[in-house]
């Protein structure tokens, strides 16, 4: 088994009251961490060094909501997801590409700093397909918790593209015994309408999956052990998820103290994704090609995402990350952005920010027993940028390092769009 020494860095942990450590040697066994020892202390015989010069070394990045099918790569004109969907499905051949075109945006993710990503609506199998070609050695990617097919109702967000649509309590188990059948990790449930769902100006994340179907499903997700996460974006929609069992609300609404109180008594966590809603909200029109009303319904729903972080956090409410990556302007390259806008728009502290992205992260997904911060004793997943992210979180952005489960990759390049970099930018 493969012995490193990363020396010459500057550790920063992961945990929520990190500082940056120097004067450290941390040695990697095959994938997991084995030692962190005082450099004076450290044996480095028969050792692969790997001298950072000084850069910082941190945790790898989690993204808890992806997308892995869709690019995230701005349209002029929406096009039809059911019927792209149909189609790639339709054969054999084109079900291989659509694989690979996923397996290549893990890849981006991984390269680009994030080393676990949880998928949370994909085409068909095509999710655990690519966690299992990363777990065998056969695929370059993060580790991948993988949801596969959502399931939504008729009329419901991504109904008939990355949603299955039940229109009862009992089809709804039998879409939830189906997908546990791929083995995958959790299950994803779509309880609201979304921006572009929205028929009303002032009302996006309408009610559509009934609490008879969201509590059915849930119980027989539980009793397959798997979590349930439920794309949600109405305060409605937030309340009917947590009374009938769901484990983290995606997006998120402005909360009451009911909700409050319900996201403690089942211990439920909020799954923060600024990202998507950001290009609706704040660009020029002329820009994101979105019409008044979607406009005004994106600037909602990113009021609800920033006002219901805010009150978990300060009720002591578990608040995690995620991009939604495949969203108009949302990349597989951009997790990076997601602390930055937590940071800024949440009011939280880079520490904090960084600690939610990593650690953080890890928790509310259970697997901070293998993965999120630098401790002997877990996966090697570990990003190394040239300056320190607890001043500037910008620094994620240049990632000169990235290591996964103890597999290094040394000056990763990914392919990022000016036009979309450009965008974005003005509003971080």
């Amino acid at each position: 088994m493969k012995r490193c020494a990363y020396v010459n860095a500057v550790l920063l942990d992961g945990t929520e009251n990190m500082e940056p450590k120097t004067g450290l040697v941390l040695f990697t066994e095959g994938e997991m961490i084995s030692a962190i020892v005082p450099a004076e202390k450290a044996d480095l015989t028969g050792c692969e060094i790997v001298d950072l010069s000084g850069k910082y070394l941190l945790p790898g990045l989690i993204n808890l909501h992806v997308h892995l099918p869709a690019s995230g790569m701005p349209k002029k004109k929406e096009s039809d997801p059911r019927q792209l969907v149909r189609l790639m499905t339709s054969n054999g051949l084109l079900a291989s590409f659509g694989k690979k075109l996923c397996a290549g945006y893990a890849k981006q993710q991984l390269l680009s700093g994030t080393t676990t990503i949880r998928t949370v609506g994909g085409v068909a199998d095509w999710d655990t397909w690519v966690r299992d070609g990363v777990n065998a050695g056969k695929l370059d990617g993060p580790r991948v918790l993988a949801g596969n097919m959502a399931i939504s109702v008729p009329g419901g967000h991504m109904a008939g593209s990355l949603a299955y649509e039940a229109t009862s309590p009992e089809e709804a188990v039998d879409y939830v015994n189906r997908i546990a059948a791929e083995k995958p990790d959790l299950i994803k449930l779509m309880i609201t309408g979304g921006v572009l769902d929205a028929k009303v100006k002032g009302e996006p994340g309408v009610l559509k999956m009934p609490p008879e179907m969201v509590k059915a499903a849930c119980d027989t997700a539980h009793a397959n052990g798997l979590a349930v996460a439920a794309h949600v974006e109405s305060p409605e929609g937030v309340r009917v998820a947590l009374e009938n069992g769901v484990d983290t609300i995606e997006h998120g609404a402005k909360p009451d103290e009911e909700i409050l109180r319900l996201f403690k008594e089942r211990h439920a966590a909020l799954v923060t994704t600024l990202s998507p809603a950001l290009p609706y909200a704040l660009f020029d029109r002329s820009v994101s090609h979105a019409s008044e009303m979607a406009q005004f319904n994106g600037m909602v729903v990113f009021q609800g995402i920033q006002a219901c972080a805010k009150a978990c956090l300060e009720a002591g409410i578990p608040v995690g990350l995620g991009t939604d990556t495949g969203c108009a302007y949302v990349t597989h390259t951009s997790t990076w952005r997601e602390p930055l806008l937590f940071q800024k728009y949440c009011g939280v502290s880079n520490t904090f920010a960084l600690y939610t992205a990593t650690l953080g992260n890890a928790k509310i997904a259970r697997i901070d027993n293998m993965t999120g911060s630098l401790e002997v004793g877990k996966a090697a997943d570990m990003i190394a940028v040239e300056k320190n992210p607890l001043e500037d979180l910008h620094a994620l952005r240049d990632v000169k390092l990235v290591v996964a489960r103890g597999k290094r990759y040394s000056h990763p390049k990914v392919k990022r769009s000016p036009r979309v970099e450009e965008e974005l930018d003005k509003f971080m």
